[in-house]
């Protein structure tokens, strides 16, 4: 039996829930699931700068449980843009630092039910449009 996968640690999710190719329309496009895990990877090392060491450190896995996490990631995106696909950000698995919370309306990132203010663009202003993270 394989040993049980290890929470890959996030500070925060992405502000965006995913990507789609200009000009048309989301429901004529596949999709392509990038995981959270994956996201980390391609933020922690392209983005941020850290080295492979660094990045997995973070991340609370090996170098290279961390080296296998950005080749599917890479190979997701690729086929992404190259085929023209939709890239859904979700799943994995994770644990973030604290407990974040998406707006159900505006899609807003909330750091914690007590840190909602009331949305100006959509006018919530109850905790139980938040989603749990």
């Amino acid at each position: 039996m394989p040993r049980p996968k290890q929470f890959r640690k996030m500070v925060s999710p992405p502000l965006m829930k995913g990507y789609k190719p200009f000009g048309i329309s989301r429901f004529e496009l596949e999709t392509v699931v990038l995981s959270f895990d994956e996201y980390e990877t391609i933020r922690l090392l392209d983005y941020v700068g850290l080295t492979q060491e660094q990045a997995s450190e973070q991340m609370n896995v090996s170098r290279p449980t961390l080296t296998r996490i950005y080749e599917n990631a890479r190979k997701s995106m690729a086929k992404a843009f190259v085929e023209g696909k939709m890239i859904l950000i979700s799943g994995g698995n994770v644990e973030f630092d604290r407990q974040w919370f998406r707006c159900r309306k505006c899609h807003k990132l909330v750091d914690g039910v007590e840190n909602h203010v009331p949305c100006k663009n959509c006018k919530v202003f109850s905790n139980d449009e938040l989603i749990k993270l």
